[in-house]
């Protein structure tokens, strides 16, 4: 079939694989003793999630949050494990995991029912349930996911019964960790390993832990466990407040582009865009840019917002449109119809766009629509 989204559209999507191997080898680095889960949920953080899984086939397993997300992996050659971080809502999807020799996150009670109901089913069939591994994961500040603290030595002693269950682990998630100096994290280790002494009292020791997240792998050494989890800092977003992902080690993986459409001059005062909620300070020269906030550009992204063309930035002026752009180009006299502009990539931190549009690079990256057309280099 047609590439039909690449027709006049210069907004793309450059993706280095050079850039996530760099990346994953720079986090593993950082982890040395620990086994490392990548994390590809959400179509990779909207770069693409079968395309990361073979970029990064020296991570040890991938993580993702939805079913249809793992079994999409399996279907494309993915032979690693591949971990539902969220488990399974239902006995189908526990079926259709197991089918597909998925590992299973446990967060909460009614996911051990599930598991026994399995069980019992396929033993009643005289089929023997093949052993796969189980993460249980623990509540210990999230308020989110996972079993709340006194509940593990129950839960973990009903899935040990289980011949389904070849090993288990624990986890759990980390809230402020992207904070060096948060007590929360130090908090939640404390609790985590209060929950460890409890189901050890069972006499129960779980064959792998983990807790680090991407800013954990980088800025809490001492929460690395058999298993480190990273994720947006193998996309090149700085997982710890205050710091870029350059000072990191850390490179962009995704570089927003687009060209310039359109060049008008225009005199003192007149206004530019919706709303006209910029006017120029002076004779200005404005180029249109083919991106807007149907590509993933926020429209909330204000006036004076960088955007970098010729190897400068130049500032967004007015608002964002749906299918456009404009920037003030008048100290650029070189930009022609045709120019590139970066929008966050390679020169200009995705972080920092975000941080002007009042979110986070996550948001950015994972926003960026089947419009723009992706290319892997």
């Amino acid at each position: 079939m047609a590439d039909f989204q690449s027709l006049s559209n210069p907004t793309r999507a450059l993706i280095s694989l050079d850039a996530w191997r760099h990346n994953l080898a720079r986090l593993k680095a950082a982890a040395p003793t620990s086994k490392m889960m990548a994390v590809i949920k959400a179509n990779a953080y909207g770069h693409g999630a079968v395309r990361a899984a073979r970029a990064l086939d020296d991570a040890d397993a991938f993580g993702v949050a939805r079913l249809g997300e793992a079994i999409e992996l399996r279907e494309s050659g993915v032979a690693q494990p591949i971990v539902l971080m969220e488990g399974v809502f239902s006995g189908e999807e526990l079926s259709l995991a197991m089918d597909h020799q998925l590992d299973l996150v446990v967060h909460a009670e009614y996911q051990v029912d599930l598991l026994e109901q399995y069980e019992l089913l396929r033993l009643s069939k005289n089929i023997a349930p093949v052993p796969r591994v189980v993460w249980v994961k623990l509540d210990t500040g999230m308020s989110r996911l996972g079993l709340q603290l006194g509940q593990a030595a129950e839960a973990t002693k009903r899935l040990r019964a289980l011949s389904l269950v070849g090993e288990l682990r624990l986890m759990t998630h980390f809230a402020c960790a992207d904070e060096p100096d948060s007590p929360m994290t130090r908090e939640q280790v404390h609790r985590f390993e209060s929950e460890l002494r409890a189901v050890a009292l069972q006499g129960f020791e779980p064959s792998a832990t983990g807790l680090a997240n991407s800013a954990g792998i980088l800025s809490w050494p001492s929460t690395h466990r058999e298993w480190v989890r990273a994720g947006i800092a193998l996309y090149g977003g700085s997982p710890i407040a205050g710091c870029t992902a350059e000072s990191l080690g850390l490179k962009p993986v995704m570089t927003l582009s687009t060209e310039v459409i359109a060049l008008r001059s225009i005199e003192s005062g007149v206004s530019v865009g919706y709303g006209a909620t910029w006017r120029a300070g002076r004779a200005s020269r404005i180029a249109t840019l083919a991106v807007g906030y149907a590509d993933g550009i926020p429209r909330h992204l204000p006036s004076g917002s960088p955007v970098l063309i010729a190897g400068r930035r130049v500032p967004i002026v007015g608002r964002v449109s749906m299918d456009m752009i404009t920037v003030d180009v008048t100290d650029l006299p070189e930009v022609t119809i045709g120019s590139p502009a970066v929008m966050w990539g390679e020169g200009l931190p995705v972080d920092e766009i975000a941080a002007a549009a009042g979110t986070i690079s996550y948001e950015l990256l994972c926003g960026v629509t089947r419009r723009v057309a992706f290319d892997y280099v």
